[in-house]
């Protein structure tokens, strides 16, 4: 039987227990609200919310800018390296609980950089808790740069520069926040100079914007992964490169949801997309916010779409062909996959 389609239990615990990679995780977006409190406390931080209760009160989003306005109040509280190491490990920690082997994660340093927090203090924050995780816990981790797409090229230079003496901890610069009205040729040039310095590059595109905007970024950012690309569907012709290409998509479900990008999951076009040959991947974007993180992203989405234990060990392989590992990594990772399967035959 190739699902568990009339046994939840059996299905979730499939998911629960195939192992996987995260490829779309913004570290500030799993800031959860006992955290958020916790360090407004230790650093004498003043927020809006005085409860767990109201913080989750504000995430009813319309779409993408009223997430924003809420995250950006959130990262306020993140200050100094043990706020960065407490924070990206308390995520390391779920993500090896939910069989996650290998994690590429998003950290925003204009973000920080704006008010004052210099980079060394969130950067290495981050890539202890990374450390430190690989040697207590068993899953590997990378950080991916993003440039936030409503500040101007300038900046984005100004923090690439600043981020080279970090190039061989950094696998890739990425981009994100708000898409409407920043396409992707906005970044050309600090996309450019990431790449001459030896950097892979992905992008957000295509969750709010056009099929044009992932034409962008596959165009004049030459991207190895677009991150969401929900909107791919909308441009036939693009479908068939992406996925002659191989040209992966780290697609959110609950996060489309959450944001409005879809009304429904049932509307979600991850499994549209995996039929016409597209190397789709599920991960979690914002999980803090947004409602679950990756397994319960997998879960939903194979509830939504009926999706078939072949597609979602499918996923899962995707994951780690998809990843940034060397070769014979992402082999043995995926050996684990088929050994996972093979146990619960």
């Amino acid at each position: 039987m190739d699902i568990l389609k009339d046994d939840e239990s059996g299905l979730k615990s499939f998911i629960d227990g195939i192992p996987k990679a995260e490829l779309h995780i913004h570290i500030e977006g799993t800031l959860e609200p006992e955290l958020m409190l916790k360090l407004a406390k230790r650093n004498s931080i003043e927020l809006k919310y005085n409860s767990v209760n109201e913080i989750e009160a504000a995430y009813n989003f319309g779409n993408l800018q009223d997430f924003l306005d809420v995250y950006y109040e959130g990262l306020r509280v993140l200050q100094k390296k043990q706020d960065f190491y407490d924070l990206t490990m308390a995520y390391l920690e779920k993500a090896h609980q939910q069989n996650v082997l290998h994690a590429e994660v998003f950290f925003d340093p204009q973000a920080h950089l704006r008010r004052g927090i210099e980079f060394k203090t969130f950067f290495n924050g981050i890539c202890k808790a990374m450390e430190d995780a690989e040697k207590n816990l068993g899953i590997t981790a990378k950080p991916i740069m993003c440039f936030l797409r409503d500040l101007s090229e300038d900046s984005a230079l100004k923090t690439l520069e600043e981020a080279l003496v970090y190039k061989k901890e950094i696998i890739a610069v990425g981009l994100d926040s708000a898409e409407l009205g920043n396409p992707p040729s906005k970044f050309q040039k600090v996309f450019g100079n990431a790449l001459e310095e030896g950097f892979l590059t992905v992008a957000h595109a295509g969750e709010e914007g056009p099929p044009s905007y992932i034409w962008e970024a596959i165009r004049l950012l030459h991207v190895s992964r677009i991150d969401h690309g929900v909107h791919a569907v909308d441009d036939p012709k693009l479908v068939e490169y992406l996925a002659q290409k191989k040209l992966p998509l780290t697609m959110c479900p609950l996060s489309n949801l959450k944001l409005k990008v879809v009304e429904s999951l049932k509307d979600h076009p991850l499994k549209t997309l995996m039929d016409e040959g597209v190397v789709v991947t599920v991960n979690s974007d914002d999980p803090a916010y947004f409602g679950g993180y990756v397994n319960e992203n997998y879960l939903a989405i194979s509830e939504a779409l009926g999706l078939t234990k072949t597609d979602i060990i499918q996923l899962a392989k995707n994951s780690f062909n998809a990843s940034f590992i060397p070769q014979a990594d992402k082999e043995g990772f995926i050996s684990k996959v088929e050994e996972y399967v093979e146990s619960t035959r």
